[in-house]
This record gives structure tokens, C-alpha cells and sequence, in this order.
């Protein structure tokens, strides 16, 4: 998965190559849970405040700051009414390009189980649940059974390593759905309802799961956190080569030689990556990359050398999203792969909204129709309106619609001229004339 040595991949270091879950013994072993008994010895605001420290961002795809999330928290006794505070694990990994979690998640699951202990004592939970993509079947079962063996040992359930604290975990499949990555629209799906975002305030830490205080976060956010506990905040953040601390997990594919996963510093660049994937396949000269999924901005070749990160990528024009590149050399057609992923978003439309509901089905087809030679001259122009009106934040209920106008917006930007020569028949790549 890479060349960086097991002391600098705090995501995967520990990780068997044949993705085997270490059992209990054999993980404490290898020093697993002491970062719980050192958090178990903080409060929970000097736990909240060290991964504050080591500036943790989200790798759920906003970036949002983990530790700025856990803030709004309420503590014991100050929400309203009873019962418990909750934290959500999300692993239902459905963006376009996208394999990471499903590591930790098989090969790592005492990992995520120590990440989720401390999140829920900084975090005041009592009860996590761990969503797991339904198809990711032995991800379920090494994390349930890890599940079982932690509570056998008494670390989990009541009064943890004699602390006083107490937490229940169980895991819950989900049946795979985009819009679950919205986080209201997983509290939802958790209470047995359609998976439809919520119109916020209030948000998931003042009315979440049934009501009570709520947590998401993204699986492989959870699993830095133990690294942090172990290692301080300023070992985390010298791990980065940018002001966003830690390492990243990279998922590489498209047309590179071996795509696959690697734990590189934050802000590693798409040549490293690409180099690291075994080079460009196809001709060997590339045309575009996406850096973070389907639904990141198209970047070119000048940005091959642009740190990957939140800030970074935005400032390009594209965004980091989960981090998981998608690479088009120059005998693929970004214009198709933009149309499979606009079939994918309406697909994956809740439908609560107009231009999510009717806009993302109808760009779709319009998209088919230049790939198939059936477009007229005017159909660009209303892909270009469609991006420009729909996209910008705020124009739909979540960000789903967003996300899909941002490459749509960049693809017609950076190739216009592609576009114009779809009119001539259809993809002219396919047809052999680019």
C-alpha cells in the first residue's frame, strides 16, 4: 500500500497484507486499547482539546474539524429530557471511486472500536453504532465479532476499565444508499424512515438519532483518533505536509497501471500518486484527474503537483472530498465518465428537492445524448445554465446536487472544445478523430 514505514501510517501500519482482523490478544499485543486507558485517564475536554490540537479534519468528505463537531456536544444531564447521547460510524461507502473504509473496516476493526471509545467518552455517548455498507459482508462480520471480544474483556459495556464510563456498540448494515453520506439523512434511514436530509437547525448535537445528541463521523476519522491519544498532537500534525494534520488514506483509480490504496502525508500530490499506482495506463499521457470522487472538479496537468488536501483542492477550483482520485489519460472521454456518474447522482437522488429531483435526470440524458451523437446545439448552453443555477450551495435542500454540478461545471470549462465536437456525432474519442 506504500513505502512509508509502520511508525508513519498510523491508518494502516498495524494492517495484515492479507487483510486477516487481528484477533484481541494479538492486537493489545501490538499496543492495542492503551490509547483508550490513556484517554480514559483525560477528561473528556482534554480529550476533545488534544485532537483539536492535532487538527484533525473529517475524511468524510467535508473536511469539516473533528474536534469542532465534538464541541457542540452537550455534556451528561444539560440536553433536554432523557436517554442516551449517541455516535454514529459511518462506513457506507458509496462515492464513485471510493474503497478506503472497507480496509479498516475488515483488517482493522479493534482499530475502529478504540477510535469510537474515545470519540464517545470526548464526545459524552453511550451507545455507538457502526453503519456498515450491506455488502460489505466481512467488514459486518470482523467487526462484530472484534465487537464481541471487546465486551468479553470488559472494554466495552458498563463501567470501562474500572473509569466510571459506559458505552454499548453494535453494528448496523445498511442497504447502501449516496444520500445516507448526508448525516441527517443516516439518522434517518438509523430510525427506520426514508433516507431524506433534515432541514437544520437543529442539528445532529442538539436532535439527532431519536431526538437525543448525535455524532457522525466518517470510519477513517475515527481511526486516526487512537494515534493521536498515543502519540500527541504535534507527532500527528508533523506527519502533514500542510497545515491539516495527519495522514490520508488515497484510493487511486482509473487509468493507472495497479490502482489501489495508500497511507501518504496529507497533502500528497497526484504525480506521487499516480507514480505509486504503477503509472498512466491507456496512451501514457494524461488528460484529467478528479481528486476526491465522482463528484470532485476535473484538475489537468498543471495541478499535478497541487498538495491534496481540503484547502488545497478548493482554492483549485475541485474539491478533496474522501480523497479517493479518479485518473482519465487522454484515450478516455471525461464527458463519459461525467454522464456514469450523472446517471449515478439521479439514481441516488432522494427526490425531496426540484433540481435534484428533475435536474440531475434530465443533465443525465443530455449527457447520454452527446456521448450517443443525438444532442442538439442547444443542449450544452442548458448544461451550462443547469451548472451555473443549481449549482451553487444553497439552491437545492443538501448538497447532493452540488456535488454533481461541480465536475459537470469544470468539465465544461476545461474541455468546451470536447464538448462542441460531441455535436459532430457523438464521442470523438470513441470514434477514433481525437
Amino acid at each position: 500500500m506504500t513505502d512509508l514505514p509502520q511508525t508513519e501510517r498510523p491508518l494502516t501500519g498495524r494492517a495484515r497484507p492479507d487483510r486477516r482482523p487481528h484477533t484481541l490478544a494479538e492486537w493489545q499485543a501490538l499496543g492495542g486499547y492503551e490509547p483508550v486507558r490513556r484517554a480514559l485517564g483525560l477528561t473528556p475536554a482534554e480529550v476533545v482539546d488534544r485532537v483539536d490540537a492535532a487538527n484533525l479534519n473529517g475524511r468524510g468528505g467535508a473536511g469539516f474539524p473533528a474536534a469542532k463537531k465534538w464541541k457542540f456536544m452537550p455534556a451528561p444531564g444539560t440536553a433536554p429530557g432523557d436517554g442516551p447521547n449517541y455516535l454514529i460510524v459511518n462506513g457506507d461507502e458509496m462515492e464513485p471511486g471510493a474503497f478506503k473504509d472497507r480496509l479498516l473496516l475488515e483488517a482493522l476493526p479493534h482499530q475502529v472500536i478504540e477510535g469510537a471509545l474515545i470519540t464517545a467518552y470526548g464526545t459524552h455517548a453511550t451507545e455507538a453504532i457502526v453503519l456498515i455498507r450491506d455488502e460489505y459482508r466481512d467488514a459486518i462480520a470482523n467487526m462484530r465479532r472484534a465487537i464481541a471480544e471487546a465486551e468479553a474483556a470488559g472494554l466495552l459495556g458498563r463501567d470501562i476499565l474500572g473509569s466510571g464510563f459506559s458505552l454499548k456498540m453494535k453494528v448496523k448494515p445498511s442497504a447502501g444508499r449516496y444520500i445516507v453520506g448526508e448525516e441527517t439523512a443516516l439518522i434517518e434511514s438509523l430510525e427506520g424512515k426514508r433516507a431524506v436530509p433534515r432541514k437544520r437547525p437543529p442539528f445532529p448535537a442538539q436532535s439527532g438519532l431519536w431526538g437525543r445528541p448525535t455524532t457522525v463521523n466518517n470510519v477513517e476519522t475515527i481511526s486516526l483518533v487512537p494515534a493521536i491519544l498515543a502519540h500527541g498532537p504535534q507527532w500527528f500534525r508533523a506527519l502533514s505536509r500542510t497545515e491539516e494534520g495527519g495522514t490520508k488514506l488515497y484510493a487511486v483509480s482509473g487509468r493507472v497501471t495497479r490502482p489501489g490504496l495508500f497511507e501518504r502525508p496529507m497533502g500528497t500530490t497526484a504525480r506521487e500518486l499516480i507514480d505509486l499506482a504503477g503509472g498512466l495506463s491507456g496512451n501514457g499521457v494524461l488528460r484529467c484527474f478528479q481528486p476526491g470522487g465522482g463528484a470532485s472538479g476535473f484538475l489537468e496537468a498543471a495541478e499535478l503537483d497541487l498538495p491534496l488536501d481540503f484547502g488545497h483542492c478548493q482554492k483549485a477550483g475541485s474539491m478533496f472530498g474522501t480523497g479517493t482520485m479518479i485518473v482519465l489519460d487522454q484515450t478516455a472521454c471525461p464527458i463519459g465518465v461525467l454522464a456514469r456518474h450523472q446517471r449515478f447522482y439521479a439514481r441516488e437522488s432522494c427526490g425531496w428537492c426540484t433540481p435534484c429531483r428533475d435536474g440531475l435526470p434530465w443533465v443525465a440524458r443530455i449527457l447520454d445524448a452527446l456521448e450517443e451523437g443525438t444532442a442538439r446545439p442547444g443542449d450544452i448552453d442548458i448544461l451550462r445554465m443547469t451548472a451555473a443555477e443549481a449549482g451553487p450551495r444553497g439552491r437545492s435542500f443538501c448538497d447532493l446536487m452540488g456535488g454533481a454540478m461541480s465536475p459537470l461545471a469544470t468539465a465544461l470549462d476545461r474541455f468546451g472544445d470536447l464538448f462542441e465536437a460531441h455535436l459532430q456525432g457523438g464521442c470523438p474519442i470513441r470514434r477514433g478523430n481525437l
